[in-house]
């Protein structure tokens, strides 16, 4: 599969409204006709285009928003409560929206610039997920979370909600939520509305649909009579939820498993009511039936979750209500995706070494893990890291391995002895971003020649810091003896070293022409990023590469794309990034 063709061109169009993330994470989905009217599994209604206007409301320190007590609002037995409203001080900008400090981030004060954000909307929303690249992932993500004032031309709480949109679509279930509660409920549009579901869904948390009640009445009316059923049992509240459910059953445009599982949830909640679950029918996972099962602790049959995708498996990474060893598949495609981090698998794993029987301890890999860390000698954490390795089984999965062992990878002292295991123990810290552990092993890679010595050099080269002289000699050499289909190591090599000011870009062009390597390519994409970049948009510069890498398998990513990415990450102060991007090209292909 070839990264689908950047529609680039037409970003600037109106703003599409959001399909359910049922449909984005099913592998296969029931038929339309199979709950009428768009029931859950079956095709959403599209969101309406939000009215909101551009600029909200003052949010002064004024007490306006109280409303003023008085005799006729005093009346008892009303049907339903006035909903609490913010005070002014209280109500939070919704322009700057985000947890992490750009700053912090490498991505300056201002990431979007002056970039349109009807265009970085359009990009964010057509983008495929997931992407080749595991540290484009995290940059990406990173940045999707930055506290930045929203670009021009977008509605703020719009803004937030396609960014919490696309990173549901990445597998960040977490990252989405914290940006969704970084805006008052009373200012929700409904894409917000729809988004925020899909969020409390993907994070297994029934309870988070009930603030939205209201958003839900009129945006998801098919959902509406079993929100209300769940958020009455949780308010302590068991008859209205057994009647809610009952009509429902009666009158909904509901059934089957979906409304199980909702009346599961009413139990669950103390509502009194037993459901049988009955999973045989059922043929796709949708959002709904994801998030009600793990927000009751229940794991779906494996024939479901193994077709579902690698982002809502890794939203199942995160269930709190699953043990360590039941989410650990789901983990270690998380960590592959980029979802989690070196010492997210690394606390996982020490729950479970945590968790189990002492005497069982010995045949598990979480013992090996351990040794890799604090085995008696180095030739005993050595073969743990390789028992460690050999986990891995494809290219995700090898990835998340790699990360797994990378803090013990750095503990093995560099040794021409260790030739052979040299190219994954770099690997291994690159994909943590330990450079300079990795940089260690410089001149041990020096002085070998073989293709051992090749993987070696390629990826410190680009992935250590402070490379000062590549040497044109090595890069030829490199090439000669590069046997990978269409010399595509090759052509990631040249890429990545002049993306990163580390060859001339004469060099480039001439070793491109000697060997074919089609660095040459332009496009519209190419020039719209190489311009972000001279602009000074690092955020928006991150889109654009996310955009450039819509593929799984990194062989399938045109190396003018590496090119321009990492000139672009550079030029824009993520030399970092920029670097572990490249290194990760030479590493997993």
């Amino acid at each position: 599969m070839r990264t689908k063709p950047l529609l680039v061109a037409a970003a600037a169009a109106a703003a599409i409204a959001i399909p359910a993330i049922a449909q984005q994470m099913a592998q296969t989905q029931p038929s339309p006709t199979q709950y009428p009217n768009g029931g859950i599994g079956a095709t959403q209604p599209q969101p309406q285009p939000s009215t909101a206007p551009n600029t909200l409301g003052d949010t002064g320190a004024d007490e306006t928003a109280v409303q003023e007590v008085n005799a006729a609002n005093l009346r008892p037995s009303q049907p339903v409560q006035p909903p609490v409203e913010y005070p002014g001080w209280a109500r939070r900008d919704p322009w700057v929206v985000g947890r992490l400090d750009p700053a912090a981030e490498g991505l300056g004060s201002d990431p979007w610039g002056g970039a349109s954000g009807a265009f970085l909307s359009t990009l964010m929303r057509r983008m495929d997920t997931p992407i080749a690249s595991r540290w484009v992932h995290i940059a990406l993500r990173d940045a999707l979370l930055a506290k930045a004032r929203a670009p021009r031309n977008v509605n703020p709480v719009d803004w937030v909600a396609e960014r919490s949109w696309l990173l549901l679509r990445m597998g960040e279930a977490d990252a989405a939520r914290m940006l969704v509660d970084g805006v008052d409920t009373t200012g929700f549009t409904p894409k917000m509305v729809q988004v925020a579901v899909q969020t409390a869904l993907a994070t297994a948390d029934a309870a988070a649909l009930c603030p939205l009640e209201s958003g839900i009445r009129q945006y998801e009316p098919a959902i509406r009579q079993l929100v209300q059923a769940m958020c009455a049992s949780l308010a302590g509240d068991p008859d209205s939820a057994s009647a809610q459910i009952d009509d429902a059953r009666r009158h909904g445009r509901i059934g089957g498993v979906d409304l199980a599982l909702a009346e599961k949830v009413v139990g669950a909640a103390g509502g009194g009511r037993a459901a049988t679950i009955e999973w045989e029918p059922v043929d796709g996972l949708t959002s709904w039936r994801f998030g009600l099962a793990a927000a009751t602790g229940m794991i779906p049959p494996d024939r479901l979750i193994n077709a579902a995708s690698p982002q809502l498996r890794a939203c199942e990474a995160r269930t709190p209500l699953y043990s360590p060893q039941q989410r650990l598949p789901a983990a270690m495609i998380a960590a592959g995706l980029g979802v989690f981090s070196s010492q997210s698998l690394v606390d996982l794993y020490s729950a479970i070494y945590d968790s189990t029987d002492p005497t069982d301890l010995p045949t598990t890999d979480a013992w090996q893990l351990r040794q890799a860390f604090v085995g008696k000698d180095e030739a005993t954490r050595l073969a743990a890291i390789q028992h460690m390795l050999a986990i891995g089984k494809d290219g995700g999965q090898k990835e998340a391995a790699r990360a797994l062992v990378a803090r013990a990878a750095t503990l093995v002292t560099p040794d021409a002895k260790l030739a052979k295991d040299a190219p994954d123990l770099i690997s291994a810290m690159l994909a943590a971003g330990d450079d300079r552990a990795a940089a260690r092993w410089i001149p041990i890679a020096g002085g070998m020649d073989d293709e051992d010595g090749d993987r070696c050099w390629a990826m410190l080269a680009l992935g250590a810091p402070d490379v000062t002289n590549v040497g044109t000699s090595r890069i030829g050499g490199f090439i000669r003896r590069d046997k990978s289909p269409h010399k595509v190591r090759s052509a990631f090599l040249v890429a990545g070293l002049a993306g990163l000011g580390r060859i001339s870009t004469d060099t480039a062009n001439s070793l491109n022409r000697r060997y074919g390597l089609g660095l040459g390519g332009t496009s519209s994409w190419t020039r719209i990023i190489d311009s972000a970049a001279g602009r000074g948009q690092p955020g928006t510069v991150l889109v654009l590469t996310g955009t450039g890498f819509q593929t799984r398998d990194w062989t399938k990513v045109p190396p003018s794309h590496l090119f321009h990415a990492l000139s672009a990450l550079n030029r824009t102060g993520q030399d970092f990034i920029a670097r572990m991007i490249a290194a990760e090209a030479l590493s997993r292909t």
